[in-house]
Formats: C-alpha cells, structure tokens, sequence
C-alpha cells in the first residue's frame, strides 16, 4: 500500500498527493475494508493504546519527577523556588531543544526505534539522578534526561497519524495523553510519600525503577509499524520542512496555543508545593504529593477531547478548555483548602483537554513530515513548561500565589486570542474559493 493511501510519512521534504483531512470527525477512507490501519476493536489496537499509555506514563514520571520535591530540594541546597524550579525546566527545556532532532532520526531509523532507544537512555539518567551531589550537577542530569525523552512526544504522534485510522485519531492520541497525566500523578504521588519517609533522593529513585517497567513493557506491547516510509535526514530537506510548517498559520496557531497552555500548567504545579506547605495550610510533604491525583481528571478530560470536538467544533472545544483552566485559577486563590483543590481540578482537566485538542489538530494538519510538524507542536508545548515553571516561580517570589495566578490568566488570553483569531480566518476562508479555505473551514 502506497504511502499516499494510508497516510504515512514519506520523504521528509516531499508533498505527498493526499485528499485533505477531514477534521470534523468523519472517518475518510477508514470504512475501507482495505485499510490496514488500527482500529478501536481491531487487532493490535488494544496492544498498541496500552504500549504508548505506558510511554505515556514513563515520560511524565520521568519528567517532572523533581516538581513535588522542590521545597525538599530547596531545603538540601539552601536555595529559592526560582532557583530550585530549574530540575524542572531543565528537562523540559531539553525536552524542547532536542524534540526536532530527534523527530528527524524517527524519519529515517522509524517511530517505534526511537521511542525505545530514547526511554532505555532516560531511565539509565533516571538511575543516576538520586546521586547527584550539587543542584548545579542535578540540572545538568535533568536536562540530559530531558533531551533523551525528546524522541517519545513527537515520535508517538507520528506513530499514531500513521498506523490508526483517522476516526480513532483523537481518541488515540487522547489516551497516549492520558498515559500523560497518570505518569504526572503517580510520580508526584509517589515521590511525595517516598519523601517523607526517605528523602527526595529516594523517591527520585524509585520513579527511575518504575520507569523501567514501563519501558520493558512498552518494547514488548507496542506492534511493529506497517505504515512507515523513512524519509531522508539531509539537513536542508529537514529545514525545508520545517519551514513549510512554521508557514502554515493553522500549524502556527497550534503551536502558540500548546505553548500557551503548557505556561499555565506549568506554573501552577511547579509552585503549588510551596504554597501548601507553607501557611496557612502547613501541609506534610506526603499530603502535598496526593494533591496531584487531580491528574485523575486530566486522564479523563484528554481522554473525552475526541467526544468533545464532536459535540463543540474544535474552536468550540478549546473556548470550553481555555475557560474551565481560567476559573480553576480563579478558584484557586481562595484561603480555603477545598476550594484551592476544586480550582486545581478544573486547571487539570481544562489543560488536558485543550493540549490533546491541540495536538491531535497536529497530526491531522499536516499531511507530510509530520514528525516534524508534531515535534514543532512538542518543543513550543515544553518550551511553554519551561517559560511556566521559571516565570511561575519568580512571580511567586515576588506576588505570592496571586502572581502565578496573574502569569496563567495571561497565558488564557492568548489561547483564547489566538483562537478567535483562527475563528475570524475561518470565515474570511469560507468566502474564498479553494483547497485552503475547505481546510481552514474544517479547522
């Protein structure tokens, strides 16, 4: 089968002839008894949606294994939140750098070698990072371990775009997200409890043996892809590519409004342990970690985002994501710990929502390299994280909660700016006749 029929990558900088994708959610070519693409019910899927809920689950373990552990951190090296928060963006900031080039490599070597390649060197770093002996070595090991997670974000949704069919696109891509969302609250949970026990360095630990598990069986489950073309890795096809992604306005869109979310997300749960422990709440380090099994909600808001842009559009949707996070940040300024836990609830499930949103119109818009054009999507997002989590804590240090909250707001506005932006293009496109304004209608 052609790559042209069934959606996948072929040469890096090439066009290939494929109808326009349908973005209202309808299944195009996917009734086709001839399309071997997964499928919910099919063979391999079941396998497959567990493989990358696992891959899921390791690199946000991994990633933001030091978050719940900055005021222990602080505590250790005698340092502030501003300078603690830089074991978190570290690895996201990584993360960011190296996600393009690691998109690259899955082209030519394919998805599923990178992705395993990429979490066997983040959990040997894992390994390491409980034995770093100064905050400045601890940086350094986190953003390795961040770069070496860059191969999975991109490499996953590549993967996704290419070996399920259209339909269950989103609703593939929304469980990868939700193995997102377990991995960020089990590591958060388990490091918390570990902590007050042991200590921050065994709790980082142990997520590093977790990590490993998830790896293995991630290797084992995931199905060996059957829709790949390698592309080719000469620099200037990649930058060719990517500069025909970064011209794409939808693409772009996209792009600032992961980034934006991810500054919200980013922010609040980076700060959100100083604020518990401190008074008037004086929480123990375990209970501060138990506060993030809100990501329970993430897991079922990023899992319903397909359900979601049925009912509401995708603009529609992310108006109602971009809200529920701003009223959760609201609520989050209130003195009463239930009402700061109701704000969080709604933080998590607002971005979950808007980033499996967000991303899955990645994989759906562009048509060719789209393990660039995810890894775009990836580096703005995690760039978003590490803007979220320096500028988060600074405003902490100087406004308090308040000034995080006031950094989130902001970074609402824009999705929702940049979102009746798209709105406005779409009907200006509408008028105009042509392959682009069926596909800026359809977005």
């Amino acid at each position: 089968m052609s790559p042209a029929s069934t959606g996948a990558s072929t040469s890096v900088g090439a066009v290939p002839s494929v109808p326009v994708p349908d973005c209202s959610g309808s299944d195009t070519g996917g009734s086709d008894a001839s399309d071997s693409r997964l499928t919910p019910g099919g063979p391999g899927y079941r396998r497959m949606s567990l493989a990358l809920f696992l891959a899921g689950v390791a690199t946000f373990a991994l990633l933001y294994s030091t978050q719940a552990l900055l005021p222990l951190i602080s505590g250790e090296f005698g340092v502030a939140a501003s300078e603690a928060s830089w074991t978190v963006a570290a690895a996201t900031g990584g993360l960011a750098l190296f996600v393009l080039p690691m998109s690259a490599l899955s082209e030519r070597f394919g998805r599923r070698t990178v992705m395993t390649a990429s979490l066997a060197v983040a959990v040997a770093v894992g390994l390491l990072v409980p034995f770093a002996p100064s905050l400045g070595a601890l940086v350094v090991l986190r953003g390795v371990q961040g770069a070496a997670l860059a191969g999975l974000p991109a490499s996953a949704t590549a993967y996704l775009a290419e070996e399920v069919r259209p339909k269950a696109l989103v609703t593939a891509i929304g469980l990868f997200v939700a193995g997102n969302s377990v991995g960020g609250m089990s590591g958060r949970v388990i490091t918390g409890w570990v902590a007050q026990e042991w200590g921050w360095r065994v709790s980082v630990g142990v997520i590093g043996v977790l990590a490993v598990a998830c790896a293995v069986a991630f290797r084992l489950l995931l199905p060996a892809p059957r829709h790949f073309t390698p592309g080719s890795l000469r620099p200037r096809v990649l930058f060719g590519t990517v500069r025909g992604h970064l011209a794409d306005p939808l693409l772009r869109r996209l792009y600032a409004i992961g980034a934006l979310f991810m500054t919200v997300f980013g922010g609040v749960y980076t700060v959100i342990g100083y604020r518990l422990t401190a008074a008037p709440f004086g929480l123990p380090q375990g209970i501060v970690g138990s506060i993030f099994l809100v990501y329970l909600v993430g897991t079922v808001s990023a899992s319903a985002a397909g359900r979601l842009v049925g009912r509401f559009g995708r603009r529609g949707a992310l108006y109602l994501a971009g809200g529920t996070t701003a009223a959760g940040l609201l609520l989050s300024l209130a003195a009463s710990l239930p009402l700061v836990l109701l704000g969080l609830v709604l933080i998590t499930a607002g971005f979950f929502a808007g980033h499996a949103v967000a991303s899955s119109a990645v994989g759906k818009t562009a048509t060719h390299g789209r393990a660039q054009a995810s890894a775009l999507y990836q580096s703005a997002y995690y760039i978003g994280s590490s803007v979220g989590s320096t500028v988060g804590a600074l405003a902490f240090r100087t406004g308090g909660w308040a000034g995080t909250v006031g950094v989130g707001l902001l970074a609402v506005a824009g999705v929702v700016a940049i979102t009746v932006l798209g709105s406005v293009a779409a009907r200006r496109a509408v008028a105009r006749p042509g392959r682009a304004s069926v596909r800026a209608a359809a977005h």
